[in-house]
Order: C-alpha cells, then structure tokens, then sequence
C-alpha cells in the first residue's frame, strides 16, 4: 500500500500489478483507483489497468470502468492500452467480456457505460 503513494513511477506501478488482485478490498481498490488515474506518469496508468484485467474478475474490472469515466481523453487511451496489452500479451488474460457482461448490468451508470467501451475493446483484438 505505502508503494502506490511512492514518488517513484516505478514502485507505483509496482504497487498496481501488487494491489490487483485485491480489487474487491476497499483500501486496495481506493489505491488501485489512484493509480489507474496517476497525474504524474502514464505508465502507471497503463501497468495497473494491465494488472487488473490480467486478474479480470468483476471488482477488477469495475474499477477500470469508473476509471475511465473518470479520466481525460488521453488517460483513457492509456487505459484502453492497458486493457489490450493483458489481452494480447503472453500469458493468458481471463474472460474479460464476461466481467463486462455483468457490469453492464451495474447500477451505477459510470460503470455500465465504461465496461461497455471496455467491452468493445476487449472483443477488438479477437477480430
């Protein structure tokens, strides 16, 4: 946790692919939050949105759509590249689409709006 508020751009990005896979804890999830919207390095953003779609579950992915329905045109690129390096990277990534699938079900409309774009570009790569 004291990694993600490092000045260090390395060790915050550290701390996102560390905090990822407890996405569904509020104090990661506030954590992961910060750092897919870092102010200070994009690569941060891309690294932690990377992480939490490798972990793909619901959490994960829910924090990736409030991300994006928060952050500026160019952060949200950074997200999307993010995504897509998890699902075209080594490794193999879970079934996002299927994460969004129940998102778009969310009653929060930030949520449902940002997994379906994240569902777009999760089908994108497989064409």
């Amino acid at each position: 946790m004291a990694e993600a508020l490092s000045p260090s751009w390395t060790q915050r990005a550290r701390a996102g692919h560390d905090l990822a896979s407890f996405a569904d804890v509020s104090e990661a999830a506030n954590a992961l939050m910060g750092l897919l919207l870092d102010v200070e390095d994009t690569a941060v953003t891309r690294q932690t949105a990377e992480a939490l779609t490798r972990v793909g579950s619901v959490p994960a992915i829910r924090l990736i759509a409030l991300a994006l329905a928060k952050a500026d045109d160019n952060r949200a690129d950074w997200l999307q590249i993010g995504v897509h390096d998890a699902l075209v990277g080594p490794g193999s990534a879970p079934d996002v689409a299927a994460a969004c699938g129940k998102l778009t079900q969310d009653p929060e409309e930030a949520v449902r709006r940002g997994a379906s774009d994240i569902l777009v570009w999760a089908e994108g790569p497989r064409r």
